[in-house]
């Protein structure tokens, strides 16, 4: 096995374990913060795959633009419930 093949084994194995942990993860706050977490992982696996363009969508969707509409829904229904 060559480095590179090595490099995405392990980029794999960390976006299944942080996928596993978006699950089981039940506060929407730590949820939004693993969210990111696992959309900038997904961006490095796919850089490690050889997909640059497709890294880029997946950090401005995957780590920026999803948590922050979460936290943004979070702070509405928070702000509504007083």
């Amino acid at each position: 096995m060559d480095a590179t093949a090595i490099l995405q084994a392990f980029v794999l194995l960390l976006v299944a374990a942080t996928a596993t942990g978006v699950i089981l993860t039940r506060d929407p706050l730590a949820q939004a913060i693993t969210v990111s977490f696992f959309g900038l992982l997904l961006a490095i696996a796919f850089l490690a795959f050889q997909a640059p363009d497709v890294a880029l969508s997946a950090i401005a969707v995957g780590a920026v633009a999803l948590p922050l509409m979460i936290l943004l829904a979070l702070a509405k229904i928070r702000g509504g419930a007083e």
